[in-house]
């Protein structure tokens, strides 16, 4: 109850700090040199400043302005200010018209999820009642085009049909068939029926048409042609077996933008083009964990050397006053006394002594959390996402966290009730939702609590009554957290076929992403490795910096199995001080369906 009352409290308080104006530093580069003709000031208000000669420069800010970036031939950049931000170094980027450049490598049957991601890249891909279809990748003939081939102002889908497919025939005149109403049942049972109207004949037999994954038998002239994203027409028989007898008259499958989504985005927001990649093999090239410790702090190093507990200790208590206010100096010295010489007692005495100096930061709380988390002391990162909750009541991130936690520590019923306050929160306005991004990881972690844990949480004979979507998705989750949001990077993925992918998240590549972060509070992606292939995966990371020259720290779960009862996680934790370049995280080994 009191935990519970904190929590309202906190609610209520959490737009307190944003009045608070403080003073936030940096230094604006072009990458190389420093640059003093750039305008910043604070959208909304009136207050704009200049940089010097050295590109340094001061603005006051309070947390939740928005600071805005010009510069003659820059791209314009926004930064959303914290509750933690006080330092913005900042590189400014040219602005550059970019060109496609698709380069087709090696064929491969594809994944739903890689079709998905590529939908927007490849306009050979149609999505049908049935899946994802790439043109190129079947054996009989899929005709396409896309939006950009509807005219602006042309709103007659038969005249679309007409012009663009050469062969089909539309009519008008009696048609049979009754379409299935938007919302139903997508089977083909009692497709039956007189109606008038329109049709489409293909081959001299009348079409179907698949809509959003809709079978409809009569004309679709409720469509709307200008929220047309892309048409295919399917004509063999090899193509329409599927579809059963309504198929034999070939099919028309039209994707709207409302039902596709625009952008199609991967898990983490992205809009991924694997085409574009040339030469994406992997050349082995990244930094082992040896590779880092090697530029690791001085600090860290003497700690590493020590051949003993008791000589360890004299170097920490040597180096103590002299890394008095670094923050990193001291979780590193809890993780190295707790993993090394396995010392819980002066471990923990470390952080206590020194708690008072992280206490308010929730950068540096996460941190401590992530490290927690990856010891198995579950209790102690509960209490810790606790108070980053307090801090942030106001973040969904904070919900995530504390619901995950509470998950591991053996409470499902907490979590369940968490969700709860979120979603109601939701409702009634007082949280943002990010529908593109956070919002399917958040459902995702709400639906795996209830089809896992709902018989821990109410009983098997009232478990039965709770309804639970199926996960659509079978093979490994990766999910990666990373405790500032400033935090820039770039995750590469290296498949068992040495091919990579490489996923960026910076203010050059993907502006809207970082923003969308921001404003929602939310530092967390997923990846998902079905089971297409097999073999070892390698993922590596290039840090490329937080705009304050310090360590960010990145945690990582993977779960195996994700979904069924076999399902386990593992966590890890980096602290990423090393910038551009590739260094080792993991790897995962799939072995066979579901096997990892």
């Amino acid at each position: 109850m009191k935990k519970t009352i904190i929590f309202l409290v906190a609610l209520c308080m959490s737009f307190v700090g944003f009045s608070q104006e403080r003073w936030i530093f940096g230094i604006v580069t072009d990458g190389d040199s420093p640059l003093s003709d750039v305008n910043i000031q604070i959208i909304n208000q009136g207050t704009s400043v200049k940089p010097n000669a050295e590109g340094k420069y001061k603005i006051q800010a309070s947390a939740g302005d928005i600071l805005y970036y010009t510069s003659p031939g820059m791209e314009a950049i926004q930064i959303r200010v914290e509750d933690v931000t006080r330092i913005l170094n900042l590189e400014m980027f040219p602005k550059i018209e970019k060109l496609d450049n698709v380069t087709v490598t090696k064929k491969r049957r594809a994944s739903q999820k890689e079709l998905e991601e590529d939908y927007y890249f490849n306009k050979g891909i149609i999505n049908t009642v049935f899946g994802y279809l790439d043109r190129d990748l079947v054996a009989y003939t899929v005709r396409t085009i896309d939006a950009d081939r509807i005219l602006p102002g042309e709103y007659d889908l038969a005249n679309v049909l007409r012009n663009r497919f050469p062969g089909i025939a539309v009519s008008d005149g009696l048609g049979f068939g009754t379409s299935f109403a938007a919302g139903a049942s997508t089977g083909f049972a009692g497709a039956s029926g007189v109606n008038t109207g329109r049709s489409v004949r293909i081959r001299g037999r009348r079409a179907i048409f698949d809509i959003d994954g809709q079978i409809f038998t009569q004309f679709p002239d409720f469509i709307d042609v200008q929220n047309i994203e892309r048409i295919g027409i399917i004509s063999s028989l090899a193509g329409t077996v599927r579809y059963g007898n309504l198929g034999n008259g070939g099919v028309v499958v039209i994707n709207t933008k409302n039902g596709i989504g625009v952008p199609r985005r991967d898990k983490e927001g992205f809009i991924i083009d694997r085409a574009r990649l040339k030469n994406n093999f992997y050349d082995g090239k990244a930094l082992t964990a040896e590779n880092v410790l090697n530029n690791a702090p001085e600090y860290l190093k003497e700690l590493k050397k020590a051949t003993s507990f008791e000589e360890a200790k004299s170097s920490y208590e040597a180096n103590a006053q002299k890394y008095t206010s670094s923050p990193y100096f001291l979780l590193d010295s809890y993780q190295y006394f707790y993993d090394t010489w396995k010392e819980e007692k002066y471990a923990d005495q470390i952080i206590e002594e020194r708690y008072s100096d992280i206490s308010t930061n929730p950068v540096h709380l996460k941190s401590l959390a992530y490290i927690y988390d990856s010891q198995g002391r579950d209790d102690k990162a509960n209490e810790t996402y606790k108070e980053v909750f307090i801090l942030r009541p106001n973040y969904l991130q904070s919900y995530m966290d504390i619901t995950n936690s509470n998950r591991r520590v053996g409470k499902p019923k907490k979590s369940a009730i968490l969700y709860a306050r979120y979603f109601y929160l939701l409702r009634e306005g007082f949280l943002n939702s990010d529908t593109a991004m956070f919002s399917t990881m958040i459902n995702r972690e709400f639906n795996n609590l209830l089809s896992l844990e709902k018989t821990d949480m109410v009983g098997s004979s009232r478990s039965k009554k709770i309804k639970v979507d199926r996960e659509d998705f079978d093979g490994t989750r990766l999910v990666f957290e990373w405790s500032d949001s400033e935090a820039e990077f770039e995750l590469q993925f290296v498949n068992p076929e040495n091919q990579f992918y490489t996923w960026t998240h910076s203010l050059e590549a993907n502006p809207d992403i970082i923003k969308r972060e921001k404003d929602f509070g939310y530092s967390t992606s997923e990846y998902l490795i079905d089971d297409s292939l097999t073999g070892t995966w390698k993922i590596n990371v290039k840090y490329l910096g937080n705009k304050s020259l310090t360590p960010s720290y990145l945690k990582t779960t993977i779960y195996h199995n994700y979904g069924t009862k076999s399902q386990r996680e593992e966590i890890r934790v980096f602290k990423l001080d090393i910038k551009d370049v590739n260094r080792e995280l993991f790897q995962i080994t799939k072995t066979s369906k579901s096997g990892s």
